[in-house]
């Protein structure tokens, strides 16, 4: 969703409701410390992505983390003249970035130059400090993809040109991966290629999903830990995605939102509709069941990782090479928030 769109259903919002989460006490309390000069959002999610990272590679050293989109959190003060994150950059081993080429106003249209340099500057950052960039384009005529995949290749990225936005299907075109190679993926840096494939809904089961993944030659491929709502691949099915048409070996990444709950994960609670937790905030208008997260308060980071029931718990144990973080960018959201209220509010 665009900021615009985001900022007049905020001020809406708070116009009619000047409270936030529906909860009482210190809870209450909590939820609304949502002033810049209170909460620094976009250090919380550095920290948070950082906190992952560690708790992680603790388990499985070469383990890799790649969050996607908030490339401001590259650089201290969030400009591309910045001085780079060092701390961040040192824990993370790529970062994914969306319409970089292509897709930021509409599917399959150009990015203006103007937002496209913006974001290549940040990118670059991440190159020269020894972090992988992943782009995904959002495209689907064939001379926009072969050109999306030009542009990428010559900036030293690594890119997928999506043809559809809900990352529902191996396109067609280009009929083999853009570069494809018979090597065997051991890190990151060897990939060439990927596939970014989250939701299974145009696959008539999971056997015919996992097979069309199995009959690709992309050196990473970026899906969800759970076929359905509640069925989840076996550590076997995720070892048998492992091996490329041609034999190679290949990264198998997971895909999991830290910067938004959705109400079809497993650690969703029905009463939350009616009793939502301290963390738990406003439901995303462009994608219904997805919840904007207070990301910084350890009640909902407890449900993403550190502990044995934890959502990357169940992901290590999986057997994935990494994880893809997605919603790192929702300290916009928040900061957004807090300027309305000094704004709007008495």
């Amino acid at each position: 969703m665009k900021k615009l769109t985001w900022i007049i259903i905020l001020a809406v919002f708070l116009f009619f409701m000047p409270g936030c989460g529906g909860n009482n006490g210190d809870e209450q309390d909590e939820s609304n410390q949502d002033s810049p000069t209170e909460i620094n959002y976009r250090q919380e999610m550095r920290s948070f992505v950082q906190d992952i990272s560690a708790y992680a590679k603790g388990i499985m050293s070469d383990f890799i983390v790649i969050p996607q989109n908030g490339h401001e959190l590259l650089t201290e003060n969030g400009e591309e003249t910045g001085t780079p994150a060092a701390n961040y950059l040192e824990k993370i081993d790529g970062v994914g970035r969306e319409d970089l080429f292509y897709g930021y106003n509409a599917d399959d249209e150009a990015s203006p130059t103007t937002e496209r340099d913006y974001m290549i500057a940040f990118m670059d950052i991440a190159e020269n400090n020894g972090v992988e960039v992943l782009v995904t384009d959002y495209c689907s005529t064939q001379s926009y993809m072969e050109n999306s995949y030009a542009q990428n290749y010559a900036k030293g990225y690594i890119s997928f040109a999506a043809d559809h936005r809900e990352l529902d299907n191996i396109p067609a075109y280009p009929p083999n991966p853009y570069i494809v190679n018979y090597l065997n993926i051991t890190s990151l840096a060897n990939a060439m290629n990927f596939l970014y494939l989250i939701n299974p809904d145009s696959f008539s089961d999971k056997e015919a999903f996992l097979n069309a993944i199995k009959r690709t030659n992309y050196d990473l491929v970026i899906t969800d830990l759970y076929y359905s709502e509640t069925q989840a691949l076996t550590a076997n099915e995720i070892s048998s995605l492992k091996v490329k048409a041609n034999g190679g070996t290949r990264l198998v990444v997971v895909y999991m939102s830290i910067g938004e709950a959705e109400n079809y994960r497993y650690y969703w609670q029905s009463e939350w509709a009616t009793d939502p937790p301290s963390w738990l905030a406003e439901e995303n208008p462009d994608w219904p069941g997805n919840y904007k997260v207070r990301y910084w308060q350890t009640s909902w980071q407890d449900i993403i990782y550190g502990n044995d029931n934890s959502y990357l718990k169940k992901i290590l144990d999986a057997g994935f090479d990494g994880v893809y973080l997605d919603i790192i960018d929702a300290y916009e959201y928040f900061e957004d928030l807090s300027s309305l209220k000094m704004n709007i509010l008495p």
